[in-house]
């Protein structure tokens, strides 16, 4: 489902609390660093075209989109989110930038149907901040963390979907097994899995503290004081199947790189190895030639369409990692189109 959901208004109620404006609850992460690194193809995009439209796949409280807006006057906005209240919150914060936005509620895998949709025929920058957002982690009733108890819900667009509960009441062990272990990387969850499997049969999986429970029951206690809470994994598994978090970004990246314009850019942080992964991936096959081994003249059609603009990872500063703890364990790629779309 797409559908432009330009929000306006004021702030959201969550909690029963009256609600802070986005621009008070969330410290974007790597800030000036991914504004720099899409500067180079706003600024190109505007010098060819007479402006730059630039997609935030993932526009979550909309810190990002709004540095973008506020420091490029010639920038149309693109705003992409499953999360229908963080839409709303975007769009309370975004609402001087309203005549040069579109926020859609989407998916970030549906980037060039979007794009073409609202009529552009290439973009000139795209972003995405993966993993769960801070609005999701402090909202207590959406189920994403494990530190109180909650529904057991996870997703993302809480307008479709099976929920975390769902997926542990109804999955087989040997599937919570695969889940645990290649989402979560939890060398614990054969054992896990049998918990939670053993627990339903008394009675089914309603809450996220039911869950915890059940995770620390057989989770060593040696193992949780060195790797901290022993059901963040599961949690994180949880998250990614419900959500089919690696499945979407597996085909959003190389959408958004197919999207761009010469001198484009696509930023990418991520929070764990496995969106990095993916990341890298098509990151390394874009900006390699397709030339066959051997050939003795690379064709422009061989040509690497991408150039690789981070060395590795690149990661935050100590200072804001002391200013937002969220931003420990972000890791930023980037690159850039330089060559014309096939």
């Amino acid at each position: 489902m797409r559908q432009n959901a330009h929000a306006k208004g004021g702030a959201v109620n969550i909690d029963g609390n009256a609600e802070r404006p986005a621009s008070e609850r969330h410290v974007p992460v790597l800030l000036e660093r991914c504004v720099g690194l899409l500067a180079p193809g706003i600024e190109a995009g505007i010098a060819a075209r007479g402006r730059a439209v630039v997609v935030d796949c993932t526009l979550g409280m909309g810190g990002h989109s709004e540095a973008l807006l506020r420091r490029f006057p010639d920038v149309h906005l693109i705003g992409l989110d499953r999360d229908e209240q963080a839409l709303a919150l975007a769009g309370a914060r975004l609402e001087p930038y309203a005549n040069r936005t579109d926020l859609v509620h989407a998916i970030y895998d549906e980037i060039a149907d979007v794009v073409e949709d609202l009529g552009f025929d290439g973009i000139d920058g795209v972003l995405f901040d993966l993993g769960v957002s801070s609005l999701q982690l402090d909202e207590r009733d959406r189920g994403f963390a494990y530190s109180y108890d909650a529904p057991l819900d996870m997703r993302m667009d809480t307008s479709r979907g099976p929920t975390a509960a769902d997926i542990v009441n109804e999955y087989s062990e040997t599937e919570l097994v695969r889940i645990i272990r290649a989402w979560g990387e939890e060398k614990f969850a054969g054992r896990i899995a049998s918990a939670i499997v053993e627990a339903r049969k008394a009675k089914p999986f309603s809450t996220t503290e039911e869950l915890v429970t059940a995770i620390r029951s057989v989770v060593p206690a040696a193992a949780a004081r060195t790797g901290g809470h022993p059901a963040k994994r599961t949690f994180q598994a949880l998250r990614i199947e419900v959500n089919e978090e690696l499945d979407v970004l597996d085909r959003a990246i190389p959408a958004a790189m197919g999207a761009l314009h010469v001198g484009g850019r696509v930023v990418v942080m991520s929070y764990h190895s496995l969106e990095d992964k993916i990341t890298k991936r098509h990151f390394a096959a874009g900006s390699k030639s397709s030339a066959p081994a051997g050939f003795p003249v690379e064709l422009e059609e061989h040509k690497a369409q991408f150039k690789v603009l981070t060395r590795g990872t690149e990661k935050p500063t100590d200072q804001e990692i002391a200013e937002n703890s969220r931003a420990a364990s972000a890791k930023l790629r980037a690159v850039e189109r330089i060559l014309k779309r096939n």
